[in-house]
């Protein structure tokens, strides 16, 4: 990408500063700057790694502040396997429950519907 002329516009002039210097490239007083976006991007390249982060001291840096402070547990795989009643009626109750939104599944919150959610989740002794 080519160099790149600013061009100032008084009206969008966030500081008093900046009106100034607007007001002076727009007058001829001063030259408006020139954007090179392609030495800005490769210059920008060079300081996004540093040059410790380019050697073994630095990826071992980077290792050690990386590494987990705790020691975490491995989740263990549990199978559940459902109990076949061979009723058709236990599989229509739950199909109509499902089945019988108008809204496909979202509903409005009441407070009848929380209590009876609190009331489920509750553990049975």
């Amino acid at each position: 990408m080519a160099d790149k002329e600013v061009k100032p516009n008084l009206n969008e002039a966030s500081t008093q500063d900046a009106q100034l210097a607007a007001e002076s490239i727009a007058s001829g007083q001063e030259k408006a700057p020139t954007v090179d976006f392609d030495a800005d991007y490769a210059a920008a390249q060079k300081f996004s790694v540093s040059e410790v982060d380019r050697t073994d001291k630095g990826a071992a840096a980077a290792e050690s502040a990386t590494a987990p402070k705790y020691q975490t547990s491995k989740p263990q795989e549990t199978k559940t396997q459902t109990q076949s009643t061979g009723n058709p009626d236990d599989f229509l109750e739950s199909a109509k429950e499902v089945g019988n939104s108008q809204t496909g599944g979202a509903t409005n919150v009441s407070d009848d519907l929380v209590k009876q959610a609190l009331e489920k989740g509750e553990r049975q002794n």
